[in-house]
Order: C-alpha cells, then structure tokens, then sequence
C-alpha cells in the first residue's frame, strides 16, 4: 500500500511538471503590453464566491493579466481591455494550458449590480479572443456569471468583485450628517452667466458749452465733482450777451412808450379829436414794439439768462454757466482766462442715478437672452448686488472679440456702482423639465469624473454621472442613476473620505 501512494505522488509531480513546460514554451506569453492594456478582473478586493453558488476555489491569473477559470481542462481567462476604447470585456479560451480559437466555444457574462438589473454579454470572436459589443461601465462592481458551451457540454462560474463600495448602516449614516434622497424628476431653471463691467447711461450724459463767446474769468467746478443743477460750472465775460441785454432793455423801453401812444390816440380817436388813422398807425407802433421785445427776451432765454435783472447793470457782459443736470462731473476743458467759443466742449456732467451693465454675450448664448429678460448683477470684487432687464442687445458681433453686448439697466441712487467695476451677470434662462435630477452638493469628483454614492441596504457605492443642465441647486441626470434611486446628498464628502481610507487605488 505505500508503494502505491508512493508511485501515485511521483505520477502527480511529473504531470506537474510537464503541464508547466507546456505552459511556459508557449508562444503565448503576454508582453508587457498586454498586460498593462488587459485588466484583471477582481483585483479591486479580495476574490470570494457569489451568495448562493457554493463553494468555489478563486481564480489563478491568467497568462493575459485576468482571472482565468478552469475546469476539466478547459479554461477562460476574463479581462477588462480600456485602452483608448471604452471597457469591454475580452476573453481568451484555453484547452490544457493552450490557447484555443476564439471560436471554438461560445461564452456569456452576466453581471448583477446593486440596484440595478441583471446585464448579459455577449461575446464574439474577434482576432484571437471574444470581445463584448456593450460597454463594461463603471463602477467595475458586480457578481459575476461566466458560462461557456463548448462541444455540448455547458460550464459556468461564479465570482464577485467589489469596487467603489463602503458599509455604513443607517446609524452611522446620521452620525456623520449624511441626508438621503431620492433621485427623480425636478424643475431646473439653468442661469446663464456671463461677464461685463458698468457703464455710464448715455442718455443721461450732457456735454455743456458756452453758447455765446467770451473769456473765463471763473472756474466753480472740476473734474470728478458732484454737482446739482443749475449749479454754477464757470463764469465768463461776453460782449455777445452784453449786446443781447441792451437790446431787450431798449426794447422795454420802446414798449413800455408804443403802449403810453397808443392809448393816448385811442382816447383821442373815441373823442373824435385826431383821425382813424393815427390811432391805427399807434396800435401796430405798439404791436411791434411788443414783438420785439418778446424777442429780445426769447434770445436770453435760450441762453438760460433770465430776461428780468439779476445782473448789475454795469456787469451786462457777466454769464453764468450752469449745470443743466445734476450728475458727475466726467471731463472738463476750460481754464481761467480762456477765451472760449459759443460751440467749446467745456464739461461733461453724467446723471449717475441710473447705470448700465455692459454684458458680453458669447455667440452660443444669443438665443438664451431677449428684451425684457431679468438678471442679477454682482459685482466682482464686493457684495455689492442688483437687478434689472435686458433693455437693448447689440445686433452686431465685435469684429475682434466675436462677442455682442447687452445692455441692463440699473437703479444708483445710493451710487453703490461706479462705472468701470467689474460685475457678473446671472440669466435665469426658461424652466424646464428633467426626468431624473440630484441636489448639487450631492456630486464629487472621483477620477476626474462626476460621481454621486447610491445607497442600496447598508451600502454606499458611486455611480459615475453624465450630467446635462444645472441651476446651482438641482442637476440633470442624463446616464448613470435611474429614477427612483436613493443616493448621499448633505455631507457626501465624509462617503469619499471614508472610501478614500479603504480603496487607494483602481484596478481591475
């Protein structure tokens, strides 16, 4: 009897033996190459068999750099090839230790996640291993399946592996200030922001000048200076309106003596003592004399001298210059002892009651603005913050920016904006409806991707996002969390940590 266990031993060793050579003289051993671009299936945790399948030894790697399954002497080696295409399955068929032709058995995975459906793979030949049309997605977590018909005999394994998944029960859950929602339908109101800073309301800009010649022989008022209208800028001394006063006292004068002749030859007229025609002639004298003294003042007036004394009579060549608005002063071009021309460019005065935001509007977002649309300027640099309307968008894009402006208006009385500030525009662009949306402060960035912690029983485990149209508060679910889902919102940075702690890094 020990001869027999003695020679069954050494008949074992030298099968060994001869398995390996055959297995290692193969001229199949993987590149380096290969196995960096094939990725093994169940490296993200330790390999354990699915619930409910029995016991099942883990798989060995395989000679591609995946998890090879064997039994009776054929094998399948199951790899996750993601180089420069999206993850798809790649399976490799051996018989005895050597690799077989693609065709030679037909294979299917399927894959049961967390919340989520059963998927079936499909594979077909390809080169020299079967490849899966679908996508492998994200998180690589999931219960696997593996059968393979080959020569009328069906083979399967089971296995599961674990990626991007953490325990935590529902006390530790409100221990750690995580909120739960559901992930579902939701009305997103998307703000389009843009940038601008705050002009001056060109139509409250006025430009002052003389409007009669004469020498400066005061300046009031400066650049950058706060006036009130009908404050005085700048008093000059002009010959002009010195001749402008005279005429209208003489024509005072002329009136005031027309009106004493024609009353007095009215009286005589009625009495019969002079003749029809020196009353007529007295009445036109006094009619003349009454438009040209309406005239004379006229004159002054448009030169916003009052007609009636305010003026020493030996000063008739002083004019005052007064602000026609009250605003600030933008520019200034007079100087003491100047002698100007009733057309100079002496002041600029800006009624700062009102601003505008200047806008820019990028070409892919002119269809999102219109007349009359609301926005919330902010500024750049401070809290300071308003409203207004769209009143005007420019029908022309810049030749050099490629951009258009638009125009809001905004109420300064308090003057808290002061043109050349640097301000932000939000556009609440139209309502619209979502069917599947999560609160933002849900999202976190886990390998460069948006990510969100579905919660399923006691386990968190990320979904990768694609996302669509957010208004800061909710955000558009294209692909990655169904309806219904439940998922971490409030404090969803504590799931990260944690799982920053249990996995440092992402295989497969």
């Amino acid at each position: 009897m020990p001869n027999n266990q003695t020679k069954s031993i050494v008949i074992t060793i030298v099968i060994g033996a001869i398995l390996a050579v055959a297995i290692l003289s193969s001229g199949n051993t993987p590149t380096a190459s290969d196995q960096k671009e094939n990725k093994q299936v169940g490296d993200a945790s330790p390999a354990k068999p699915a619930a409910g399948s029995g016991p099942q030894a883990a798989p060995d790697k395989g000679p591609r750099g995946g998890k090879l399954f064997t039994k009776d002497g054929f094998g399948v080696e199951v790899t996750i090839f993601e180089k420069d295409i999206p993850p798809q399955f790649r399976i490799y068929l051996y018989e005895n230790g050597k690799p077989v032709p693609p065709d030679s058995a037909r294979v299917s995975i399927t894959l049961s996640r967390l919340g989520a459906p059963a998927e079936l793979f499909l594979l077909k030949p390809e080169n020299e291993y079967l490849a899966s049309e679908q996508t492998v997605g994200e998180p690589h977590s999931f219960d696997m399946l593996v059968k393979a018909d080959r020569h009328g005999k069906s083979t399967d394994w089971r296995y599961n592996q674990i990626e991007g998944r953490i325990e935590m029960n529902d006390e530790t859950v409100k221990s750690v200030g995580v909120e739960l929602r559901t992930a579902g339908p939701a009305t997103i109101s998307p703000e389009l922001k843009l940038p601008g800073e705050i002009i001056f309301n060109e139509h409250t800009i006025v430009r002052v000048v003389p409007r009669v010649p004469g020498m400066v022989t005061t300046v009031e008022r400066h650049h950058g200076q706060e006036v009130r209208k009908g404050d005085i800028l700048a008093i000059i001394e002009s010959s002009v309106l010195a001749d402008l006063r005279g005429q209208y006292m003489v024509a005072k004068k002329r009136l005031g003596l027309a009106h004493t002749t024609f009353e007095r030859e009215k009286q005589l007229w009625e009495e019969k003592i002079t003749a029809k025609q020196d009353f007529l002639a007295a009445q036109a004298a006094s009619s003349e004399a009454e438009i040209a003294f309406d005239l004379a003042g006229a004159k002054l007036r448009m030169l916003g001298v009052p007609p009636e004394p305010g003026y020493s009579e030996k000063n008739m060549a002083r004019y005052e210059i007064r602000a026609p608005i009250s605003g600030l002063i933008t520019e200034k071009a007079i100087a003491l002892g100047e002698t100007l021309k009733e057309d100079s460019h002496i002041y600029t005065i800006a009624d700062i009651s009102t601003v505008w935001a200047a806008i820019t509007v990028y070409p892919k977002n002119l269809g999102d603005v219109r007349v009359g649309q609301k926005a919330v300027i902010k500024a750049a640099a401070s809290n300071i913050e308003g409203t207004g309307t769209i009143s005007y968008i420019t029908t022309l894009i810049g030749g050099q920016t490629r951009t258009a402006t638009i125009r809001i208006e905004l109420d300064n009385k308090n003057e808290k904006w002061r043109p050349g500030m640097f301000v932000n525009a939000a556009l609440t662009v139209a309502e619209m409806e979502v069917p599947v949306a999560v609160s933002a402060d849900a999202i976190q960035i886990m390998r460069d991707s948006p990510v969100v912690f579905g919660r399923y029983d006691n386990y968190f485990e990320i979904r990768p996002l694609e996302l669509g149209r957010s208004d800061g508060r909710m955000v558009e679910v294209v692909r990655g969390l169904p309806a219904g889902n439940r998922y971490a919102a409030g404090n969803s940075f504590a799931i990260k940590a944690e799982l920053g702690k249990a996995t440092a890094s992402h295989d497969h």
